[in-house]
């Protein structure tokens, strides 16, 4: 019975080298992979501020630069005598209130007209990216090194009467863009880096409590565990089946599938299947239905007969699954069969000695009575009797093994006051193999034990089973006969039924039931006939030539 999982001791014996455990390698596995995604993420948002930045930046200098170049006082002041005077003064408030690092206008030949240090007022632009503005009437951001430094700046060209007359540049210092960058950059990671922590936290929490799933298994063992598992169930002859708390299929052994489909099927045939299409519902339906373990519940699966058990399995006080378990009735009758035969023998050899012992005390009675003519006579006549018997069981009977169940028998019969003859005419001259005499031993010593069952209803002047044999044709063929009520004729058709019995008493109906099956096994066959004595009349066959069908050894 499987019982609620506990925390498993560890075996030395089954754990291998294992340099670092399964925790730890978890633990950096994940803690890597975690490590890994922060700082791609972080890379990426750092790459996109500094992206996004610089192009917030270069798009806001020419906003400005254009808001600068559609002044019409700027435009007018490029035909001025002067035009520094009056576009410089015009420039500087706006530089103040947008922040710009500079905002520099020059003409068309660079001539600078504006510039935040007045002492440059009049030199040519430094950068020399001003031709697009110039020549073509481009609006664009660039970024190169000016006067200033390297900046990023915008360039719009100033239009007088639809002609270029000059140039606006805007301009913010790539070292100011830079700082902006690094302190937008310095809270990301100030926060990416308490987040990683956490994360490795729940790293290591996630790996102890795997571990702890696994009752401190390392993979190693678990994989070790699998295929002991697999070759225990596989290797295992009752048919084993798992199934989950929904009643599908998670597990059938070999054993399971050869009586449930005479082969080996793959895995995919069965797994997720519900228990109840492969098994009987009816029969199956209480199993499914009961959460208590259920022990040698017999059902029948196909044609064959089995003892069923179930097992429930708990975890966590939870129903998570059910495993069953099939074993063959037949083989358990075979077994039982096996032993009731050795019973058998034993009793014949017990009523053997019973009835020579019981002579015995008659001869001793005769010689202290002083008649040791009658004793004589008695002596020779028991002995006659013996005699007869073993000469025609060794004249008549090739195999040693059903001579002696015979003879058994027939002392057995004697002490319970049953006569068993055997016919003249019988003659077992075969050789027989070894499922043949398997099968006839068994067959013969049921047989007259239920003979013996039927007549001792009788009184004892009618209580006779009378023993045919020949093996003359292609055929052995053996025929008992009894003087009991025989078997009426409704139940003629499932005499030989398993389970089916006219006796009283529970674990009857598998003697001839089991009888029938192993004559059938070696190619024989094993029916009721009307008997000559008023009884029921047994009669077997078996091929001679049964091992060279194959049928024997099968």
């Amino acid at each position: 019975m499987f019982q609620k999982h506990t925390r498993r001791a560890k075996n030395p014996h089954l754990k291998p080298n294992i340099i670092i455990s399964f925790r730890m390698k978890m633990i950096l596995l994940i803690g890597a992979l975690i490590i890994a995604i922060i700082s791609v993420i972080g890379l990426y948002i750092d790459h996109f501020i500094s992206v996004t930045l610089k192009e917030e930046v270069g798009n806001r200098a020419l906003s400005v630069a254009e808001s600068v170049a559609n002044i019409p006082e700027l435009a007018e002041a490029f035909g001025h005598e002067d035009p520094a005077s009056i576009i410089n003064p015009l420039v500087a408030p706006i530089q103040k209130a947008t922040k710009a690092e500079f905002i520099v206008i020059g003409n068309t030949e660079e001539i600078r007209y504006a510039h935040p240090d007045t002492t440059k007022i009049g030199k040519k632009m430094v950068g020399e990216d001003n031709g697009r503005a110039l020549v073509y009437g481009e609006s664009y951001v660039s970024q190169a090194v000016g006067s200033l430094g390297s900046s990023v700046r915008a360039k719009v060209p100033v239009y007088l009467d639809g002609n270029i007359v000059g140039v606006v540049s805007v301009g913010f210092l790539a070292t100011d863009i830079q700082s902006i960058i690094k302190s937008y950059n310095n809270h990301l990671w100030l926060v990416l880096v308490p987040i990683a922590s956490v994360a490795v936290i729940g790293a290591i929490l996630i790996a102890s409590y795997i571990k702890k799933v696994l009752f401190g298994l390392e993979p190693e063992e678990i994989a070790h565990l699998f295929y002991q598992k697999e070759t225990i169930l596989q290797s295992t002859h009752e048919g084993i089946i798992a199934v989950n708390q929904s009643g599908m299929i998670t597990m059938i052994n070999s054993a399971a599938q050869h009586l449930l489909f005479n082969q080996v099927i793959h895995p995919e045939q069965y797994i997720g299947t519900p228990l109840r299409d492969l098994v009987p519902a009816q029969q199956l339906l209480p199993f499914l239905q009961d959460e208590n373990e259920r022990i040698d519940q017999e059902m029948m699966i196909g044609k064959t007969i089995v003892f069923a058990n179930k097992s429930p399995i708990y975890y966590n006080d939870s129903l998570v699954g059910t495993v069953f378990t099939f074993r063959n009735k037949t083989e358990i009758d075979l077994l039982t069969k096996e032993l009731t035969s050795i019973k058998q023998y034993t009793n014949a050899l017990r009523a053997q000695t019973h009835e020579f012992s019981n002579k015995l005390y008659t001869i001793l009675g005769l010689l202290q009575l002083d008649k040791k003519e009658e004793a004589l006579r008695y002596i020779q006549r028991e002995s006659s009797l013996q005699k007869n018997w073993i000469r025609l069981l060794i004249q008549k009977v090739s195999d040693p093994k059903v001579s002696g169940l015979l003879l058994g028998k027939i002392n057995q019969g004697s002490e319970l006051g049953i006569a068993i003859t055997i016919q003249e005419d019988s003659i077992l001259g075969t050789h027989l193999r070894d499922k043949q005499s398997e099968a006839l031993l068994t067959a013969i010593g049921n047989l007259i034990d239920n003979a013996m069952d039927a007549v001792k209803k009788n009184s004892s002047d009618d209580r006779k089973i009378a023993i045919f044999f020949t093996d003359i044709g292609k055929e052995i063929i053996f025929e008992i006969d009894d003087t009991g009520e025989g078997v009426p004729d409704e139940y003629v058709n499932k005499i030989f039924e398993q389970g089916f019995t006219l006796k009283e008493g529970e674990h009857r109906g598998f003697g001839l039931a089991l009888t029938k099956q192993l004559i059938e096994e070696v190619n024989g066959n094993l029916y009721l006939e009307e008997g000559d004595l008023g009884g029921a009349s047994f009669v077997l066959s078996i091929p001679k030539d049964a091992d060279e069908r194959g049928t024997s050894n099968a």
